[in-house]
């Protein structure tokens, strides 16, 4: 093997790891009360656990930063698929986010395929004198991993192992959560069933974890299961950022983390890039910050949106209707910024953050090669009843398990 090629189960790659999807995503909210009702009574998310940040404060100072409360949510049986910190406290507590005060983004979050990966990625980041803010073992969600930040502070994670949380709907109870570990783990490490079997001979109970409740009447048909809102979310991303260093960004995203560029735009002049972690055509767009004020966004935030991925057009065009009935802003950008995707639109946060609703986006098959440019979608005003198929509609990650 030369020397420069690393093994991945067998594979050579030129790093000792390899990323197979985005896992999940996190931002830190002024309002976390506000946030859990939007993300979970309107967009279906379920709380699987929750974290205080706030007791982490002296007792003198708590009342001057807000709520403290953290929240892990999830779409499907992951144990979160996107979380939701107090950004007020995590300011305080943490002084890299404090350091980064037009970085709204908790976590960008890769899945790697082994323990292994995570350990030796860990030592190569060290090795070669790449910047980790932490690793080791968190509690909630079990998930070994690793932190670095993007040259913008953007936190990413790589990790292996995340919980899931099976037909009961409940999370792993607190009294399992025995260890929290700093740093990866020696190899080989014992497995999760046995983690589970001695908490089990330990008498711990493994029915007493956080069961979230729906948060309205299941009263709407969703392609034949009743649900409590007209839609339902099978996927999580693309992730969209504003940069300061565009060559910068993407040397990181590229050449350190191993993402493929899919594609490049120009658009008004300021070059996008689109780099993806799977098949998808992107799973993280990159764009310069001096696009931002042109697209009238507000100032002061790198993040241009998160997305998520609903299950059928028919399930996108209810979405809106049902978000708007509910005082949600719905509001459109340029269809050319957003390569791979078609019918989209973006949700309103309670702070601020854009959350684009799609249906579908292009697959990249083993040519690498994204699928020629077509026409923009209408507005969303404008969309038609039904849409042709294209070849890789319903493709990729597909969602597992009942709906709800």
């Amino acid at each position: 093997m030369q020397a420069d090629l690393f093994d991945v189960g067998g594979v050579q790659f030129p790093r000792p790891f390899r990323i197979r999807r985005l896992g999940h995503f996190g931002i830190n909210v002024l309002d976390p009360a506000a946030a859990v009702d939007f993300y979970c009574r309107l967009l279906g998310f379920r709380i699987s656990d929750q974290i205080d940040f706030g007791a982490r404060l002296p007792q003198e100072t708590r009342d001057r930063y807000g709520p403290g409360n953290g929240y892990f949510l999830r779409h499907g049986t992951e144990h979160h698929s996107f979380v939701l910190f107090p950004r007020r406290v995590v300011d305080v507590l943490n002084p890299h986010y404090r350091s980064c005060p037009d970085n709204p983004t908790n976590q960008i979050t890769w899945q790697v395929g082994s323990l292994r990966e995570v350990v030796q990625g860990f030592d190569w980041f060290k090795a070669t004198g790449r910047k980790v803010l932490r690793a080791g073992r968190d509690v909630p969600g079990s998930n070994w991993h690793f932190y670095p930040p993007d040259p913008d502070g953007h936190v990413n994670e790589l990790f292996y192992g995340i919980e899931q949380v099976g037909w009961s709907g409940r999370s792993k109870p607190v009294q399992v959560h025995q260890l929290r570990h700093d740093r990866p783990p020696s190899l080989p490490h014992r497995s999760e069933y046995a983690e589970i079997n001695e908490a089990l001979a330990a008498g711990m109970p493994l029915d007493a974890g956080v069961r979230a409740e729906e948060c309205g009447p299941e009263i709407h048909d969703v392609d034949g299961v009743l649900l409590a809102r007209p839609f339902k979310v099978v996927r999580i991303g693309p992730v969209r950022l504003f940069v300061k260093d565009l060559a910068q960004a993407v040397a990181f995203y590229r050449d350190t983390l191993g993402l493929q560029v899919t594609e490049e735009v120009v658009y008004a002049g300021h070059r996008c890039v689109f780099l993806r972690a799977n098949t998808e055509h992107h799973s993280i767009a990159l764009y310069p910050a001096g696009l931002r004020a042109e697209l009238g966004l507000a100032d002061g935030s790198s993040l241009m949106s998160f997305g998520l991925q609903l299950g059928s057009y028919a399930q996108l065009k209810r979405s809106l209707e049902f978000l708007a009935a509910e005082g949600v802003a719905i509001r459109s950008l340029p269809g050319e910024l957003f390569p791979g995707i078609d019918y989209q639109a973006f949700a309103v946060d309670p702070d601020g953050h854009l959350i684009q609703l799609y249906y579908r986006m292009d697959q990249i098959g083993w040519d690498g090669r994204p699928r020629p440019r077509g026409g923009a979608a209408p507005e969303p005003a404008r969309w038609p009843e039904v849409v042709p198929a294209s070849s890789d509609v319903y493709q990729g990650e597909v969602f597992l398990g009942p709906l709800n």
